[in-house]
């Protein structure tokens, strides 16, 4: 029964310091631990026994996700593990509106055919369809596609 008992332990022990480390392995281990106790509780006790050591180990895997996903959080311990600010910066430009097109745009970067161009001081993704664009060239925006803009060099369609 002492064995038993200290596989539960070692499972509950190591399901909630998977908390810590970021990984499924010490909850996947700790799982396997408590398994191996309701195994020997069925070779010693028999089927009621299993059953009477499952039914303890869901209680206690169940009390363990309850601390862990609604304690934890609340209390100034569970705070301080969690990240709350934030860059405040966009990952990704902002998806153009049709208010841009006809607007004279600059090349950030070497647009072949892809790159991005800066139009009234916001960057956006474009296309060149005139097929490329060197960094700096002065462009203009024809169209929209999807999430990109569809610029044409100034100097070579008049469209």
């Amino acid at each position: 029964m002492t064995l038993i008992l200290v596989l539960f332990l070692a499972g509950i022990l190591l399901l909630a310091a998977d908390v810590f480390v970021s990984s499924f392995i010490l909850a996947a281990f700790g799982g396997a631990v408590m398994l191996t106790g309701c195994g020997i509780a069925y070779r010693q006790y028999g089927f009621d026994g299993a059953a009477l050591a499952v039914a303890v180990a869901l209680v206690l895997l169940g009390a363990t996700i309850y601390g862990e996903l609604v304690v934890l959080p609340r209390t100034r311990f569970g705070r301080g593990l969690v990240v709350h600010s934030t860059s405040g910066n966009a990952s990704q430009p902002p998806l153009a509106t049709a208010d841009v097109v006809g607007k004279p745009a600059v090349a950030m970067t070497t647009l072949a055919p892809s790159g991005y161009v800066q139009v009234d001081g916001r960057r956006y993704e474009a296309f060149c369809r005139t097929g490329h664009a060197a960094k700096g060239t002065d462009l203009r925006v024809v169209g929209l596609d999807n999430f990109r803009l569809i610029v044409t060099s100034n100097a070579s369609d008049p469209s």
